[in-house]
């Protein structure tokens, strides 16, 4: 693969990437709710979840896909339901960052890459991403090198994004506005969870 066909490929995982969504509010909310390396983890799990979509595009899953519109609506359910589910436990969250809690034990670390994972294998907008775009360029990778490379890219570039944004915000100063109106960061991502799922089931 040239440099020439492999920058559109990177250009579409970065605007991807950094187009706000469930994914985005799930890295914020896990550094913001507890530390770095929990939004970090997050970030790493994303990354890989976005990579195995990838993979998966390039072996034939989105002809797959495209081609059984009942496997496509029960991927796209799954997905409506367990954004349902985080936008609910946003909801009722207590809020409290882990400044304001530190004699509560934080949530393990795991638990925050279980969730980046999750969100990224489930998301239907990652879904239609891969399906209707991404896959615009699987024909351009016509050796395991390729294959390789457009997976890594896919998942480098999203990991890279979410780190990023794990690093910024966990900033002493940034960090410490955030937790004490985290009450209000858990009430916003859950509603826009929630109207996301809504969205998903009444397209």
């Amino acid at each position: 693969m040239t440099l020439s066909h492999w920058l559109p490929i990177a250009a579409l995982c970065l605007l991807g990437a950094i187009t706000p969504g469930p994914s985005l509010a799930v890295v914020v909310r896990q550094t913001v709710k507890h530390s770095r390396r929990h939004g970090m983890a997050a970030a790493l799990c994303h990354g890989a979840g976005v990579g195995l979509w990838a993979l998966l595009t390039i072996w034939g899953l989105a002809l797959l896909l495209s081609q059984s519109p009942q496997l496509f609506q029960w991927l796209t359910w799954g997905g409506a339901g367990y954004l349902a589910w985080l936008g609910i436990k946003a909801l009722r969250s207590g809020g409290g960052g882990a400044l304001q809690v530190a004699d509560c034990a934080p949530a393990p670390v795991w638990q925050a890459g279980l969730e980046g994972l999750m969100i990224s294998l489930l998301n239907p907008k990652l879904a239609l991403f891969f399906i209707a775009l991404f896959s615009q360029f699987v024909g351009q990778a016509d050796s395991l090198q390729a294959q390789l490379l457009m997976t890594a890219t896919a998942a480098g570039i999203d990991a890279g994004w979410y780190l990023l944004v794990a690093v910024l915000l966990s900033h002493s100063a940034v960090l410490s506005r955030l937790q004490r109106q985290s009450i209000w960061l858990d009430r916003i991502t859950g509603g826009i969870m929630l109207a996301l799922a809504v969205r998903v089931v009444t397209l």
